[in-house]
């Protein structure tokens, strides 16, 4: 299995990356490729995946929530990121209208400079988005003739924005998200819309533990102690995800992982 989206430069992970490592390798994960959200964040990655060559990748990319950061001299920076061995896609990257850490102006402008930037490197985009659909699919569609592919991370939308990313030829990634019986009803009724050669996996570790994942130490444990175990995801919980995935796309769990892997070699030239 690959998971595309996994925050190994978190600092939940700086104790014990070795661990989360071998157990994501034993539980069937062959890659990972692991998320730059600023200049620093994504030179942390690429060094990893010097660290770890026989499983690990990176993107390099300022996420939305650090676009106020976003100068010309970060751009140059990012490009020799990209440039480099095993760094494969521009991202994460996009627009967030949630929080709003950086203004939507500062957003719209480090988003369009990554566009151009992937159509320059001949690179696919790691996409982020939320609250912002229309501006997003907006600047896609004005770059999207010359980018060679992008995917809409952790995707948590509803049929309409699942349709309006498929129009794009954008690929969809998902995340235990897809497991969650509280949020993720309107997820779980459209996965099975996207096309067999769009469809990849990912956890989003150290974030979106899936809620409906029973762990072995969870009888034994106090509640508090119950609840921080459960509280840091894992690579390692990708065949959670799958299998969740696969009840609602109605897919055999093999046929579904095989789709996955192949599906990802090829987006990210792995």
């Amino acid at each position: 299995m690959i998971d595309i989206g996994v925050n190994l430069t978190s600092v939940r992970f700086q104790n014990d990356i070795d661990d989360v490592i071998e157990n994501a390798l034993q539980a069937g994960i062959e890659s990972m490729i692991v998320t730059g959200t600023n200049v620093e964040k994504s030179r942390l990655a690429q060094q990893l995946t010097m660290q770890y060559p026989d499983c690990l990748y990176s993107t390099a990319g300022i996420h939305p929530h650090d676009a106020s950061l976003y100068t010309q001299e970060s751009l140059e920076q990012l490009t020799a990121l990209l440039e480099m061995h095993r760094v494969v896609a521009v991202g994460e990257c996009g627009l967030d209208y949630n929080r709003n850490f950086s203004t939507r102006a500062e957003q719209l402008s480090c988003f369009e400079a990554q566009l151009e930037l992937a159509v320059e490197l001949k690179l696919p985009v790691f996409l982020h988005q939320r609250e912002a659909h229309n501006d997003l699919v907006h600047l896609i569609k004005k770059y999207r003739s010359g980018l060679v592919g992008g995917v809409a991370h952790c995707f948590t939308g509803g049929q309409a924005e699942l349709e309006s990313y498929l129009d794009l030829d954008l690929s969809i990634g998902i995340t235990g998200w897809l497991c969650d019986e509280r949020r993720g009803k309107e997820l779980q009724d459209c996965v099975a819309l996207i096309p067999d050669d769009k469809i990849m996996v990912e956890t989003d570790a150290p974030y979106l533990f899936p809620r409906d994942l029973k762990l072995a130490t969870d009888e034994s444990l106090s509640g508090k102690k119950k609840k921080k175990n459960r509280s840091r995801n894992e690579p390692q919980y990708l065949p959670h995800i799958t299998k969740t995935l696969e009840k609602y796309m109605h897919k055999d769990e093999l046929v579904l992982t095989r789709l996955t892997i192949a599906n990802s070699k090829k987006f990210f030239r792995l």
